[in-house]
């Protein structure tokens, strides 16, 4: 899927469904905490004689721990009232408050374990990725918890009524629709009330969201239709969004299955017949004779009926997340089925949910996908709006298969359909949730079972060179090396190879999860395959929570293991291979970043830091509620939250270093938004400068100015405002027929590009205008080509007495100049040429009395993403000369903020999260 500019306000991104991915979906991050990072976990080390179990690990922004072992102690009785009245025996062990727990789930395991799921529910709504876990041993009298663990949140304090009408937030959900088009014919549908957790927490209404038919999203070759959407209660703004969980299809809630080799109750019967496979070798299937005396590909011989559709070259869209009512299993007028079953991908779907089926029944004690023995259904044969579909998912209720050209169907490969039902058992039990680790652990779990599943099958050893690789089997030539899309053996560790990002694949879920993918395949390589798929599976349906990261994930292996029995040399064996990964405490900081952390894992979803002469203004959900809040680029002091807890959405904040201005919006401050204003020492009076039900932009302070752009809804004309020291509004002129955009404020100077149009032509003109003097003082004036609109020039900026913008080609991936021009009109000087390789593309500039700075982006590279490809940024002089990188961080570097001279801040996502980070001067080459 291609990638989108990122705007000013905004973040970004989109979202897919879970999928194979050949090619990389994005995503909206999502909002993290302000509080100072918790303890790392007590993961022990692997040397020594130590166990290395941790006996505790301290919770991340909640005081309740994430994990207690190495328990005994007495629960006898029922095992959900057991488990709860453990927990609140124990308030100063867990700080859990039991009357916000509800049974979730309560699981017997093969070995006589028991795991009681709660869920976290604030007021009555369900807090997101709050879970706690209580594991028991025995039974009745001899009942004992052994272990505790999972998020639980602690201090949330948000409210239960939402302050929104539910017209106003369902319009906010179909707004987040990042292609404007698709929102024509989409659908919101409401899932209900959601918490946020993070300080005081966020009340949400919760919407799938799915796009219409336009714009350029659709299936994209990945399924990426549906994103789930929280919109703030209180404020009516979207407060995270991500990849789509939607409700099974109606097609895979079918009434209860028959017992195996009974008829059911539409007169399906069981029978047996022949299909030839992909490779076109006859294959035995287990079928259902239809009343009318024709045959389908049912499977009515296990408690999960596996049924299987040939979509028949309809496009994938048409069956993400729903099932047609007109689709009808592959069929045959005899049990003897057709050759295109086989080239249709059909007879081996058919055939892997079987074994797939199995491989969790008879070796993990799991009934089926949803272990209730629910019905499992594959749709094969799928396009990409009449192309083929280059790809594989589990949309939440089904497996869709597709098929690259000159390969075989993907459901051809036993550990790509293993793969994709595995995301089905992770639904189910943990629910990772689809975004950064916990992501990249989904799609880690999902590579580890699809190739145990296929390794046991076809009675591979660990040490086999094709053990390892993921789709190996696609390719019609070539050796399976070279056919592998993934591969379990790529040594890959946190501390050399992670990607950290905010807008590739989901926060780097594809591309980051053979490194825990990998430490878990060296488990199965070191201990005996059954016991390693026992503990691994244990992990995921006993331990791991939706929000969990690759510590978590350790930790929860460790602990599985040891309740399976492990030995102390067993369970140093699994440490050493996390470690040999790199997951392992502390890893962040391992990573060699040149940056200073000013706020670890500090921002919305929805902010960009704005910065002047030594302080930093971002909007963040803090320990004092969602807010913006304020501190020192050179990192002196504790953060100060800026705006009034009134319910409202403050955000899109300009600074002076002095003064903060900002627009307040939503929640009962009455319709429409409000200009607020307070200085930067948080102990000052908040004023109001303006409330208006006009589209606000632009806004911009320095002294006693602060400026604004109001277009006018029923002229849709846009005009500059200026406030000077608190007295009333003033417009600024503009002749007849021109508008603005990209306003900027410094120094008793006002600059922005005007537009108007000259014939069948578009000028673009960026200008100055004198506050003292009250007249327009430079104007360098450029055209576009019919058609081609008023953004040839964009991101006006006023520093160091000289007016800055950039001069954008016609052509839409060409890069940009950068300029600028004296504030007379005297003159232009070109700081970077558009044919440097630094100069930018789709970038938002920012600059200080001496420097810009801007993010370089680039297309995904020829062979795959790498930390080196990820947006980095630039620095270039005022006064021109040969840009440098700002940093060498590995990582994404994101919304950079120009402080003075040549600090910058901006958003680092090197660490698998967005911290707020500064430095003094360029690192130069990198």
């Amino acid at each position: 899927m291609p990638q989108h500019p990122r705007t000013a306000r905004t973040l970004a991104v989109a979202a897919a469904t879970v999928a194979l991915a050949l090619t990389a979906p994005t995503a909206l991050a999502a909002p993290t905490a302000l509080a100072a990072p918790a303890p790392a976990p007590a993961s022990a080390p692997s040397a020594g004689g130590a166990d290395p179990v941790p006996a505790l690990v301290e919770g991340r922004d909640t005081a309740a721990p994430q994990l207690v072992t190495g328990l005994a102690e007495p629960a006898p009785g029922d095992p959900v009232r057991a488990a709860r009245d453990h927990l609140a025996a124990h308030p100063e062990r867990y700080r859990v408050d039991t009357g916000e727990l509800t049974e979730l789930a309560s699981t017997p395991g093969p070995d006589g374990r028991r795991t009681v799921r709660f869920e976290q529910r604030h007021g009555g709504i369900p807090v997101l990725g709050g879970q706690y876990l209580v594991h028991l041993t025995g039974q009745g009298d001899a009942q004992k918890v052994e272990s505790v663990g999972g998020r639980y949140f602690t201090g949330l304090t948000a409210p239960t009524t939402p302050a929104v009408p539910a017209e106003a937030l369902r319009a906010a959900a179909l707004d987040a629709l990042s292609d404007p088009q698709q929102r024509t014919g989409a659908t919101a549908e409401d899932l209900g009330a959601v918490v946020l957790p993070g300080g005081p927490g966020r009340l949400t209404e919760h919407y799938t969201v799915r796009p219409g038919t336009g714009g350029t999203g659709g299936t994209g070759g990945t399924g990426a239709t549906a994103r789930e959407v929280y919109v703030d209660a209180t404020t009516g703004t979207v407060a995270l969004a991500h990849d789509a969980r939607a409700p099974r299809p109606a097609a895979a809630t079918t009434a209860p299955a028959p017992a195996p080799g009974a008829a059911t109750a539409d007169g399906l019967r069981p029978a047996t017949g022949t299909a030839p496979d992909a490779h076109g070798r006859p294959a035995a299937v287990n079928i259902a004779q239809r009343p009318d005396g024709g045959y389908q590909l049912t499977d009515l011989t296990r408690p999960a009926a596996v049924t299987t559709y040939d979509a028949g070259g309809r496009d994938a869209g048409d069956f993400d997340h729903v099932m047609p009512a007109d689709a009808v299993p592959a069929s045959s007028p005899t049990p003897a089925f057709p050759a295109a079953t086989g080239d249709d991908g059909a007879t081996d779907a058919h055939v892997n949910a079987g074994i797939v089926y199995d491989f969790y029944r008879d070796r993990l004690g799991r009934n089926g996908l949803d272990g209730q023995g629910g019905p499992i259904v594959s749709v094969v044969n799928v396009s990409d709006h009449g192309a083929p579909f280059p790809n594989a998912f589990w949309d939440g209720g089904k497996m869709v298969y597709g098929a690259l050209p000159g390969h075989y169907p993907f459901s051809a490969a036993l550990d790509v359909s293993g793969h994709e039902m595995t995301h089905a058992v992770i639904d189910h039990t943990a629910n990772l949730t689809y975004f950064g680790q916990s992501g990249a652990m989904n799609e880690a779990l999902a590579d580890y079972f699809g190739n145990a599943i296929e390794v046991t099958a076809r009675g591979l050893a660990m040490d086999d060179p094709t053990a390892a690789l993921l789709g190996e089997s696609l390719c019609r030539t070539g050796t399976p090396q070279d056919c592998a899309n993934r591969r379990l053996d790529d040594h890959r560790t946190t501390v050399d190879d992670y990607l950290g990002t905010l807008d590739v694949d989901t926060g780097g879920v594809h591309l980051n999860s053979t490194i825990f993918g990998g430490a878990l395949w060296d488990v199965r390589r070191t201990l005996d395959p059954l016991t390693a798929d026992r503990v691994v599976y244990h992990a995921l349906a006993d331990y791991l929570t939706p929000s969990d990261d690759f510590l978590a994930g350790r930790d929860a292996v460790l602990a599985a293991g040891r309740d399976q029995g492990l030995d102390k040399r067993q369970l140093r064996a699994v440490a050493t291979a996390f470690d040999a990964h790199g997951i392992r405490a502390g890893w962040q900081q391992r990573l060699g970043m040149d940056a200073r952390t000013l706020l670890p894992a500090a921002p919305n979803g929805q902010a960009t830091p704005v910065a002047a002469n030594g302080h930093w203004v971002l909007l963040a959900d803090g320990p004092d509620g969602n807010g913006l809040y304020t501190g020192t680029t050179d990192g002196r002091g504790k953060p100060v939250r800026l705006s009034p807890q009134d319910g409202r959405f403050h955000s899109w904040a300009a600074t002076d270093g002095t003064t903060a201005v900002w627009e307040a919006q939503g929640g009962t401050g009455g319709p429409g938004k409000e200009i607020l204003t307070a200085p930067l020492t948080g102990t000052g009076p908040v004023r109001s400068l303006l409330r208006t039900t006009d589209s606000l932009d632009g806004l911009q302070v320095s002294g006693p100015d602060t400026a604004y752009a109001l277009t006018d809804h029923t002229t849709g004309r846009t005009r500059a405002y200026l406030v000077h020291d608190g007295a009333p509004a003033v417009g600024i002129p503009l002749p007849e027929g021109h508008g603005l955009f990209g306003l900027t404020l410094r120094d008793g100077l006002i600059g922005w590009t005007e537009t108007w149009q000259d014939g069948d032509r578009t000028v673009t003109a960026p200008t100055v205008y004198s506050i003292a003097a009250g007249k327009v003082t430079a104007q360098y004036t450029a055209h576009a080509p019919a058609g081609s609109g008023p953004s040839r020039t964009s991101s006006t900026l006023l520093a160091g007495g000289r007016l800055v913008w950039l001069d954008t080609p016609v052509d839409p991936a060409g890069r940009s100049t950068i300029r600028s021009g004296a504030v007379d009109g005297s003159g232009i000087v070109d700081v970077l040429a558009a044919s440097s390789p630094q100069a930018p593309r789709f970038a938002t500039l920012t600059a200080s009395d001496q420097a810009i700075s801007y993010q370089l982006t680039s297309a995904k590279p020829a062979g795959g993403w790498t930390n080196a490809a990820l947006p980095k940024l630039w620095q270039v002089p005022l006064a021109g000369g040969p840009a440098q990188r700002v940093s060498c961080d590995r990582g994404g570097q994101y919304a950079v903020a120009a402080d003075r001279g040549t600090r910058v801040v901006w958003l680092d996502a090197t660490a698998g999260r967005a911290d707020l980070v500064t430095r003094e001067r360029p690192a130069g080459g990198c």
